[in-house]
């Protein structure tokens, strides 16, 4: 089953897993930036969780294309679309994981095996579409506040392109025009769609506490 979606802006919310919301989400303002706080339980067990990381939504497509102005700037065919939120705190640690996660994730069936689930993009030399964007944090609208800068996050997206180039196949990454208006067209392929936080990959050491 296929599923044909056209996206301007997306916005999605943090889940975890066998935790469930409890209370609301606070934003705690300092001098130095803001910083956003879920509290979340479990049992037991209360996490108070800072939200600090690089975040990928990850679509599997049999198509899918950036268009900026009326012009097609970007497009593959099978393959993964990837919409990257950049947080300011993100280093080239978070840069790092988020990409071999994605270029590892089993999301494709082995068409030899016949077994679902099997292999990753790059066993299927299929491509991989990025694209930039600063509001994949949650709430009523999109959100700004803790998205890096765009003088900082433009050459930080773009050694995150080069860093997709360079672990597979340069030829194989594409990727839109950072800070445009983009009109990104897709056939989602299942639909399959996954999200990646790069704060996973800290295990929650600095921004989990329990109580």
């Amino acid at each position: 089953m296929q599923s044909v979606h056209h996206v301007s802006t997306l916005v999605t919310s943090t889940s975890f897993h066998d935790y469930h919301y409890h209370g609301s989400f606070s934003i705690k303002r300092s001098k130095e930036k803001l910083k956003y706080n879920y509290q979340i339980q479990h049992g037991s067990k209360r996490l108070t969780l800072q939200i600090k990381a690089m975040r990928a939504v990850v679509q599997r497509v049999t198509s899918a294309s950036v268009e900026v102005e009326g012009k097609i700037v970007s497009e593959i065919g099978p393959g993964l679309l990837v919409l990257v939120g950049v947080h300011e705190s993100d280093t080239e640690s978070d840069a790092e994981y988020i990409c071999r996660k994605v270029l590892n994730m089993r999301l494709f069936t082995n068409e030899t095996t016949a077994k679902v689930w099997d292999q990753n993009v790059m066993q299927k030399n299929y491509s991989v579409l990025l694209g930039g964007l600063v509001n994949l944090l949650l709430g009523n609208k999109p959100d700004f506040h803790v998205a890096m800068p765009p003088q900082k996050a433009k050459p930080f997206y773009a050694s995150l392109v080069d860093r997709f180039q360079k672990s597979y196949n340069p030829d194989a990454i594409k990727d839109g025009i950072f800070g445009a208006m983009m009109k990104v067209n897709l056939v989602n392929d299942g639909p399959v769609t996954m999200q990646i936080d790069s704060q996973a990959s800290k295990n929650g050491a600095e921004s989990a506490k329990e109580s």
